[in-house]
């Protein structure tokens, strides 16, 4: 008897969310998807109960914006439990070794409850040494709760099953999200975790606040001196005046915008209906950005290893990784493999950098050839595992009843004319979307979401944006659902 045979009773009975069984009206999509933004925002404001927040590290650190979820609250975890399984499935199925076929029924089954599985065990995984090593959530000594008296060790008990209901619901809301509302919970929560953390930096009265410092510069209570002056300068750029991270902000917004815009468009007619015509458009970003989750969830994965380490293992090698009194890594393995933050990790000339020349441009190549050859590798791997790649492509355009025209009507041929762009723009794209949130994250954005959870807050919100108008389309005329197979 294979795995499959032995893992099928537990994998079929895996709690999952019903899809819907018709059409579902656009209005309760949007429904559906607000009400779950509210209960997440509602999570993300639950503190840990038992926590000590004085002495509390985050572990995720500068991944928030990515890896959603909240420091300190339920949805501690976020979402990284569900990228980390999904990089897992992503290398099992791209090397054949879970010899599941998407294609059958069963398998599906299969692969979404393995998927789900995994999930929940990564979320345990992910929250134990949170909790139970190193100090990471510091637990209170003791804990009154109705009527009971709960000691250290009861109260670490109370705060991992938290921790884990959160990881939980954070994976039964993208489900939700997925089959009855618009786009993906994962999208929606990195969306809400960014914008909340911009609008914050451009307008909380306090200290790192965009308007605030302007205010202050204004009115003279911040000295910026010449400004020909080098700290003058400085202070502008990079300080108080938040002028390179403001324009970052602008231009990742313009360029991710624009690169959505880049396509290459195949001609399509409809093979029985005379006339109508359309296109199938081979964005340059064809992959879209969510692969850059998977790099950086990777990146924070390594950095949250070195962390339990450094915290745990009293005599770890100086080549491994040595950390500062913040718990930051400043020299060996950990340190290279750190990703890029804001200027003050490599802008030695300013005397902020403690680090040597040479270690931080061998950190600067690591995370760029890092982010540029992942991004091209996971964005490969997500068209493949989402049915994006040119077999499935021309499978989707046969069955809708379309054809290239001048071109039989034959998957195979349709498939071949596929070939010629999607692996290739696929490539690029990934590279592409890895080059840009290196060079954001160099550079810095208003309220220090990091270029990469801008870059994703940005690319979602726009594809959001363009799948609330293909919903307001077949809201419109019916008829196209049963064209495109979206009934």
């Amino acid at each position: 008897m294979g795995w499959k045979e032995a893992a099928e009773p537990v994998l079929t009975r895996m709690p999952t969310v019903r899809r819907p069984e018709g059409h579902v009206p656009f209005k309760r999509k949007l429904a559906w998807t607000a009400g779950i933004l509210v209960l997440y925002f509602f999570l993300t404001n639950i503190a840990l109960l038992g926590m000590q927040a004085e002495g509390a590290t985050d572990l995720f650190g500068e991944f928030r914006a990515v890896l959603a979820g909240e420091h300190g609250s339920l949805v501690q975890v976020g979402i990284g439990p569900i990228v980390t399984a999904s990089i897992v499935m992503q290398l099992l199925g791209g090397a054949n070794l879970l010899g599941l076929d998407t294609d059958d029924p069963r398998d599906q089954v299969l692969y979404q409850g393995l998927q789900k599985l995994l999930v929940i065990v990564m979320t345990a995984l992910t929250a134990l040494p949170m909790v139970f090593a190193g100090g990471f959530l510091p637990a209170q000594q003791s804990l009154s709760l109705g009527g009971f008296t709960f000691d250290s060790t009861q109260v670490q008990v109370l705060m991992f099953l938290q921790i884990f209901l959160g990881g939980v619901l954070i994976l039964y809301m993208d489900e939700v999200v997925s089959k009855w509302g618009v786009g993906s919970g994962i999208g929606l929560f990195i969306i809400a975790g960014v914008s909340q953390r911009l609008v914050t930096g451009f307008i909380q009265p306090a200290e790192g606040g965009f308007f605030y410092d302007w205010y202050r510069i204004i009115f003279g209570d911040v000295e910026i001196g010449s400004l020909v002056a080098g700290d003058g300068l400085n202070t502008l750029l990079l300080g108080e005046g938040h002028i390179i991270a403001l324009l970052t902000t602008i231009l990742i917004f313009g360029i991710v915008v624009y690169a959505e815009s880049v396509r290459v468009e195949i001609p399509l007619s409809h093979a029985r209906v005379k006339g109508a015509r359309g296109r199938f458009p081979v964005k340059l970003i064809y992959a879209s950005v969510l692969p850059m989750i998977l790099v950086r969830a990777l990146q924070a994965n390594i950095q949250f290893m070195g962390q339990i380490l450094n915290r745990t293992w009293a005599g770890m090698p100086a080549w491994l990784g040595q950390y500062n009194a913040q718990g930051e890594p400043v020299s060996g393995f950990f340190y290279y493999t750190a990703p890029i933050y804001s200027p003050a990790d490599w802008m030695w000339w300013t005397g902020e950098v403690a680090q040597a020349t040479w270690m931080v441009l061998i950190r600067i190549s690591v995370d760029l050839t890092f982010m540029v050859i992942g991004g091209a590798i996971f964005a490969i791997f997500w068209v493949e595992t989402t049915n994006m790649g040119p077999d499935a492509t021309a499978q989707q355009i046969q069955n809708s009843g379309m054809q290239i025209p001048g071109f039989r009507q034959n998957v195979g041929v349709i498939e071949k004319v596929m070939e010629r762009y999607i692996p290739q723009v696929t490539v690029i794209g990934g590279a592409l979307v890895g080059l840009l949130a290196v060079w954001a994250n160099m550079l810095g954005t208003i309220g220090a979401v990091t270029g990469t959870g801008l870059l994703l807050a940005v690319s979602i919100t726009y594809k959001l944006y363009e799948e609330i108008a293909e919903e307001q389309m077949m809201e419109m005329h019916p008829m196209m659902r049963d064209m495109f197979g979206r009934e």
